[in-house]
């Protein structure tokens, strides 16, 4: 029988049966960043080329990670040396419903693994929004693809060439995009409608960094959240304005925070320690002649007058003690080290003595990989496959520096479905483990390309994101 006559019929006998709702996975690691999928259907253990591969497609080099909204997934690709593409495909098929091209223009200096599309787009279901480093972000209609709005912002700059890898989110009707770069950071609040600016707030104290905003609901307010050098802060959704911060971070905040129950789980390594040896990480980057100095010309030209004030002397090289403090803000002087925390939300002003739950150093997180809380269960993993796992209530150890038998770099954040944690190293290989307090590696899948992207979860599919192709696993 057809479906149209299978409705009819339960139509005619008084019964309305909806059409079941198809998971969405709308940003970076889904909903409010969390990692976790709340699908019950199964996902694969084991998945490669050969076994559990629904569908695959190329988009052209990118970074950026899948999203799901009301069955279609949204990725872009590089598919020019000046050219990005913004693609739509039917999950359950891989039918490619719309691609969208954007010239470029002049692209600015990354550095690898990066690559120039490496931002994840967000969406509402009714609009995606993409962030590009040459236009700002731009709102394109789901169905179609028609480019609804551009709004275009400052373009980041960073000290260490890291390039653009910021992500939108989307809330309420709002587009967050915090822009953490080495010259100008700010949070700018988006009217996802029409694309005006609704807000902004300086974030001038804070160094680069890539941590996604998030929501917190805790206390009876509601707070757009933010990880960065030296504090974690909570900001007013409707003005911008701060409303609490922890001064329990590190320098450099690459990893992004995630909620569960008004808790905000964070962990992060940061260049140098609390003695402030950033000196180290700006010699090996800049100093091209070796000689222990910065000097005006070894930086990028738009640092000028930062170098300026930096150069506190007058001496034209920034040397010694000045290096410790280079490019910082002056309210501002987080150092290095690694954390591993948990703070409740919902506070109102210093809330560094009040609010911080518990907060273990020395445990090594990664500088780049976010942690993944899901369960009873807080898991972190680092370049060589290192991993380590902690009682998210207590910061209690369940194991430490493990090894997943993957070694090499990474760069994906764990994600977790069906009582399965799924760490993709850039080597391309997924390991997938059993979710729990003991370390149980269930299998390693080779996926055939370098994976720099956190893969989504939905419905029952995993969508991985290679160096150049979009791949769909799920149980044939």
């Amino acid at each position: 029988m057809d479906r149209c006559r299978w409705l009819g019929m339960l139509l005619i006998a008084g019964v309305w049966v909806p059409p079941v709702a198809s998971e969405d996975w709308p940003q970076f690691r889904g909903i409010n960043a969390s990692g976790v999928s709340a699908s019950k259907k199964s996902l694969p253990t084991e998945f490669s080329l050969e076994k559990n591969l629904l569908w695959s497609v190329k988009l052209g080099d990118g970074v950026g990670c899948p999203i799901v909204a009301g069955g279609k997934v949204f990725a872009t690709g590089m598919t020019g040396e000046k050219t990005l593409s913004v693609f739509a495909f039917e999950a359950a098929t891989g039918k490619k419903l719309w691609q969208k091209d954007f010239e470029t223009g002049k692209l600015p200096r990354i550095t690898p693994p990066n690559s120039h599309a490496s931002s994840t787009p967000a969406s509402d279901g009714k609009q995606v929004y993409v962030y590009f480093s040459t236009h700002g972000l731009i709102a394109l209609d789901a169905v179609s693809g028609q480019e609804k709005w551009k709004r275009s912002l400052p373009s980041p700059s960073y000290l260490m060439d890291w390039g653009a890898a910021s992500s939108p989110i989307v809330h309420d009707g709002t587009v967050y995009f915090n822009q953490d770069d080495d010259l100008s950071p700010v949070l700018f609040a988006v009217d996802a409608k029409c694309g005006a600016i609704k807000w902004t707030a300086d974030r001038s104290d804070m160094l680069g960094g890539y941590a996604v905003p998030v929501i917190c609901e805790a206390n009876g307010q509601t707070d757009v959240v933010i990880s960065g050098s030296g504090f974690l802060k909570g900001y007013d959704p409707a003005t911008g304005a701060e409303r609490w911060s922890s001064n329990s971070t590190l320098r450099t905040m690459m990893s992004s925070p995630v909620v569960r129950d008004g808790i905000i789980y964070l962990s992060s390594q940061s260049y140098g320690d609390e003695k402030r040896t950033l000196k180290f990480a700006l010699l090996e980057w800049l100093d091209t002649n070796q000689d222990g100095k910065l000097a005006k010309a070894e930086i990028p030209k738009e640092f000028a007058s930062r170098f300026d004030t930096s150069d506190k002397n007058g001496d034209g090289v920034i040397a010694d003690g000045e290096l410790d403090t280079a490019f910082q803000s002056a309210k501002n002087q987080a150092g290095g080290g690694n954390t591993i925390q948990a703070v409740r939300g919902g506070g109102r002003g210093d809330v560094t003595k009040t609010h911080v739950l518990w907060n273990i150093a020395h445990k090594s997180p990664s500088n780049i990989v976010s942690p993944l809380v899901v369960g009873e269960q807080l898991f972190v993993v680092k370049k060589g496959g290192l991993s380590s796992s902690f009682d998210a209530a207590t910061g209690k150890t369940h194991w430490e520096l493990n090894r997943i038998r993957n070694i090499g770099d990474y760069y994906a954040s764990p994600v977790a479905g069906d009582g399965k944690i799924f760490v993709a190293g850039e080597n391309g290989f997924i390991v997938v483990l059993e979710q729990g307090s003991k370390l149980n590696i269930l299998a390693t899948n080779d996926v055939g390309e370098s994976c720099v992207a956190t893969p989504a979860i939905a419905d029952g599919r995993l969508f991985v994101r290679g160096r150049e192709s979009l791949f769909c696993f799920g149980e044939e």
